[in-house]
C-alpha cells in the first residue's frame, strides 16, 4: 500500500488543483480506512441488509466506477473488468466479486488507476467534453465528472466507516 498524503489543502487555489485535491484526499482517506484491517474482516458484511458492503466491495467499487467515469465515459474506452459482467440482476459485480480478491491488491489497483487518472486529467482541459453522453444524452464535461468523483468517494467513505465501525470498532481516519 502506498501512503498518499492526505490533505484537502490545495497546494495551489486555481480550480483544478482545488478539484483534484479533494479527490485525491477522498481517495486517501479511503485507503486510510482500510489500515490495519485482517483478511477475514475485509471480507465481511456486517451490515445484514447489505450483504455487499464489505471493506473489499467498496474499494472495489471505488476503483471501477472511476474506470466507469474516465475511461468509458470521458475517453469512449472499452467497459473492462467486472462491470462488463453487470446486469439488472446483478448490478454490482465488482462489489460481489471482491470478497476473492486480497485487500491489498484491490488497494495497489486503485492507487495505480488514480496515478493513471491524475495524468489523463491534467491533460486535458476541465471544460472538456465526454464522448460519450450519459442518460438522457446529456454531456457532461471533465469538471463534472471530477465532482461526481469526489461526491461518490466521500459518500462511499461513510460507508466505509460504518463498517470498519462494526467490524472492529476502529473509528476515525
Amino acid at each position: 500500500m502506498t501512503q498518499t498524503r492526505r490533505t484537502d489543502t490545495p497546494s495551489s487555489w486555481d480550480e483544478r488543483t482545488q478539484l483534484t485535491t479533494f479527490l485525491d484526499y477522498a481517495r486517501a482517506t479511503a485507503i486510510a480506512k482500510c489500515e490495519g484491517v485482517s483478511a477475514e474482516d475485509a471480507r465481511k458484511a456486517p451490515l445484514p441488509n447489505s450483504p455487499l458492503m464489505t471493506l473489499c466491495g467498496l474499494i472495489s467499487h471505488l476503483r471501477w466506477v472511476e474506470h466507469w467515469w474516465l475511461d468509458v465515459v470521458f475517453l469512449d474506452g472499452e467497459l473492462q473488468g467486472p462491470l462488463a459482467e453487470a446486469t439488472d440482476d446483478d448490478p454490482d459485480p465488482e462489489m460481489r466479486t471482491a470478497v476473492d480478491i486480497p485487500l491489498p491488491r484491490l488497494i495497489a489497483e486503485y492507487e495505480e488507476q488514480s496515478a493513471r487518472f491524475r495524468r489523463l486529467v491534467a491533460d486535458h482541459d476541465l471544460d472538456t467534453k465526454a464522448k460519450r453522453p450519459v442518460r438522457d444524452g446529456l454531456e457532461v464535461d471533465l469538471r463534472w465528472i471530477l465532482l461526481h468523483l469526489i461526491e461518490e468517494t466521500a459518500r462511499h467513505n461513510g460507508h466505509l466507516d460504518v463498517v470498519r465501525e462494526l467490524l472492529d470498532g476502529r473509528t476515525g481516519s
